[in-house]
């Protein structure tokens, strides 16, 4: 008998087709990809991407490329700027779903790791990776920012009280310094090399926040973890966010002022952003303030907006600032406002036409927001025709817990060579598949949310 060989692996269409109600981008990336080396998925994410066509497009585009140029002066010289801003023309693609932890979080470090290897596969110098810093300290118990998981136990990475940690967010925590007594007593010989020893450089340092303090530590673990500084990550934040934003509502025509500020539009945004919430896919939809999180007292605060003015909630005292261009804006300048997820992503991807790379929840609710700005739009207004015809094409993808290792970072890092980390995961990710490395979307299976749509999708066929 003539022996059958064995068909080549396929994904789990039942899987596909519950992503694909929602978010079919993600599905046809999955597809392309699933016999294909994890690093060959992350080269195809980091593709190029279409230019900015629309007069709204083109704007957002221009505002964000202005703000992460201030953001690269920081950090390179003026001719590594020039380079890293026109490879990001080509390829704008952003890496979110990074909560602001330490890379000593395994999610954190393998979602970084996947966005290197898109990097590099690609010949970028550089990367943009997003850190959410409207986080607390700590999250639950001995989880969070303010903790460094070691494996086998959590440090308290800045010392402070459990009592601050949990009422204090990361944004505008500080000033804070590293608790070098603690970092001194964890650890072995390796782990003085591979990341204890990068992070006590910096105990005798003050940083102005938690989130100043992890961005710069983190820089440092990479340039230890990769001396050939190819593909070096530059971490953003919700900060930036709120300067692009307050870039659009220098002039009160851009489409955001409209949106924001205009009652007719404002009320047709909100129209849309409830029909989102109450169809079967709300519960991807984070609505936890309106449109802006306040800062008071070293914590973001949830606002609601009351008779023309963001206030804090049952809080007479609390923060009020008018819901109006100027107000809106002085206030995103003084850091007294950040803008919520919708609008966070509005700015940084959707309206600039940047590929987000994100977590299984990310997925869901930035093609929804996608789909909110769409209904928001006026047909009757050619830019906004425009855009809308533009917007067609969605850049959403998956990128965290694509690679999921299951063991701590720092048994990651143990048996892998000093200062040439991350080159010697690349030789190990471009021989195993998207397949082997999700095994076979089992964290899609297995999540809550998908499993839910998945069931709405059964009944109602």
């Amino acid at each position: 008998m003539t022996a059958v060989a064995d068909p080549t692996p396929t994904p789990p269409m039942e899987i596909l087709a519950v992503l694909s109600l929602v978010c079919p981008e993600v599905v046809r990336d999955v597809e392309q990809n699933w016999n294909a080396p994890v690093s060959d998925y992350a080269r195809h994410l980091w593709r190029p991407v279409a230019r900015p066509v629309s007069g709204p497009a083109i704007a957002a585009r221009s505002i964000l490329r202005n703000v992460l140029r201030q953001r690269l002066d920081a950090i390179m010289q003026p001719e590594e700027v020039a380079k890293v801003l026109e490879e990001f023309e080509h390829r704008p693609v952003l890496q979110s779903g990074l909560h602001c932890l330490l890379l000593m979080d395994r999610i954190t470090f393998d979602a970084l790791l996947l966005a290197w290897l898109g990097a590099v596969e690609n010949g970028l110098s550089a990367f943009f990776g997003f850190m959410g810093t409207t986080m607390t300290m700590e999250t639950i118990g001995r989880e969070g920012p303010g903790w460094l998981d070691v494996g086998d136990d959590k440090v308290n990475l800045f010392g402070l009280g459990r009592h601050k940690l949990c009422r204090k967010s990361v944004c505008v925590a500080g000033p804070v310094s590293l608790n070098k007594r603690a970092l001194e007593a964890v650890g072995d010989e390796t782990d003085g090399s591979r990341w204890r020893g990068t992070l006590l450089a910096s105990q005798d340092k003050v940083f102005g926040t938690a989130a100043d303090a992890l961005t710069a530590l983190n820089e440092d673990l990479v340039a230890n973890w990769d001396r050939s500084g190819v593909a070096v990550p530059v971490f953003i934040d919700d900060r930036l966010a709120a300067a692009a934003i307050a870039r659009h509502l220098e002039h009160d025509g851009s489409l955001l002022s409209r949106l924001l500020t205009q009652p007719a539009r404002r009320q047709r945004l909100d129209h849309a952003l409830q029909e989102a919430v109450s169809s079967p896919f709300g519960r991807f939809l984070p609505n936890a303030t309106d449109y802006f999180w306040g800062i008071r007292e070293e914590r973001v605060r949830r606002l609601v907006l009351e008779n023309g003015h963001l206030i804090e909630p049952d809080r007479p005292r609390g923060l009020s600032v008018p819901f109006e261009r100027p107000h809106l804006r002085q206030a995103l300048l003084e850091g007294v406002l950040l803008p919520n997820l919708f609008l966070m992503f509005l700015v940084l991807a959707i309206l600039p036409r940047v590929r987000v790379v994100g977590g299984l929840r990310q997925i869901g609710y930035v093609a929804l927001f996608h789909l909110i700005l769409l209904a928001a739009l006026d047909e009757n207004a050619p830019e906004e025709r425009d855009l809308a015809a533009e917007l067609q094409i969605r850049e959403n993808a998956w990128g965290t817990r694509v690679i999921d290792e299951k063991i701590s970072v720092r048994e990651q890092l143990a048996g892998l060579p000093e200062g040439a980390l991350f080159s010697d995961l690349l030789r190990q990710y471009r021989l195993r598949t998207f397949a082997e490395t999700t095994d076979d979307l089992k964290l899609v299976r297995e999540n809550a949310r998908w499993r839910k749509i998945g069931k709405v999708a059964i009944k109602a066929t």
